[in-house]
């Protein structure tokens, strides 16, 4: 398989993945925005995103990661497309505690772009202080 087959079968998977976890119609604002409230290391851009939903480009291993585990899916499936089932039922939505509270991300949702990334800090910030 070359470079261009790889990124875009990774580009097909990840937008499966979005829409199997309820996100629907996802642009590179919203990826990067969803992607970065959960990434403990350094935030996406936009233009990042964008690069991943049009298949211009996979992410490193440490995002790749993030993401399956945010969406529920391999971390294989999503990169390779293994013919094992997408869902792995050893993949939690947040780190030890179960899956979120249901209303969680959609309050997040309805922040203004200056509180998310208050909110955003804030949890990175009690994340750090749990180790």
């Amino acid at each position: 398989m070359n470079s261009t087959d790889e990124r875009e079968g990774f580009r097909d998977r990840l937008q499966q993945a979005l829409r199997q976890a309820q996100y629907l119609e996802v642009g590179p604002t919203q990826l990067a925005r969803e992607f970065n409230i959960r990434f403990e290391g350094r935030s996406i851009t936009v233009h990042a995103a964008r690069k991943w939903l049009v298949g211009e480009a996979i992410p490193t291993q440490e995002k790749l990661r993030a993401l399956a585990q945010w969406l529920g899916v391999t971390t294989q499936w999503l990169r390779f497309g293994d013919t094992t089932h997408p869902h792995d039922s050893s993949v939690s939505t947040s780190h030890d505690s179960g899956p979120l509270p249901a209303g969680f991300i959609n309050d997040l949702r309805r922040l203004n772009e200056h509180d998310q990334a208050i909110a955003r800090d804030f949890i990175r910030m009690l994340v750090r202080m749990s180790r």
